[in-house]
């Protein structure tokens, strides 16, 4: 298995407790292109931890330096259900923000939004979503649908895990 760590970056909002996501560019050979997610990325042989990946990541991503942020915690590490995905564990950690930070895209990211948990928990963005993808038999997941954007897989995974633990 290869080793991923993701941040969830957390803050006060003007609705409450919100959450960052980002939109992945759409790129040849990235089997989570064009996908929501939270940012994150394998580990490299440099970093000493995960915690260091996820940092890593998103600064390398969205130009936000998590490095004196507060760390709240981590949930369990989780790897995809499809064969056809490469053979990741992913680690999510969670980070609190004081201050809505700067976002600057990396060639990665094609945009990153923040998400209330309130809207996140209204009946109508809980939902599933029938994904036909290359190699993978067309199946429902369960699914967030905020907006234009989708948010199933493995993020829909951490995001519904976290969720459970803020409730």
């Amino acid at each position: 298995m290869i080793p991923a760590a993701v941040s969830m970056l957390l803050r006060d909002g003007d609705e409450g407790l919100e959450t960052l996501f980002i939109h992945r560019a759409v790129r040849a050979g990235d089997r989570w292109s064009g996908q929501i997610a939270f940012p994150g990325g394998r580990r490299e042989p440099t970093d000493p931890d995960l915690i260091t990946t996820a940092i890593r990541e998103t600064l390398e991503e969205i130009g936000v330096d998590l490095t004196q942020a507060e760390r709240l915690g981590v949930l369990d590490d989780l790897h995809p259900r499809t064969p056809v995905l490469p053979p990741v564990v992913v680690r999510p950690f969670a980070f609190a923000l004081t201050d809505r930070p700067t976002i600057v895209s990396s060639a990665e990211v094609q945009s990153a939004f923040w998400v209330s948990f309130r809207a996140l928990l209204s009946p109508e963005a809980q939902g599933t979503v029938t994904v036909d993808h290359p190699g993978i038999p067309r199946r429902v997941f369960p699914a967030y649908m905020i907006g234009d954007h989708t948010i199933w897989g493995m993020s829909e995974r951490i995001l519904t895990s976290l969720i459970s633990l803020l409730s």
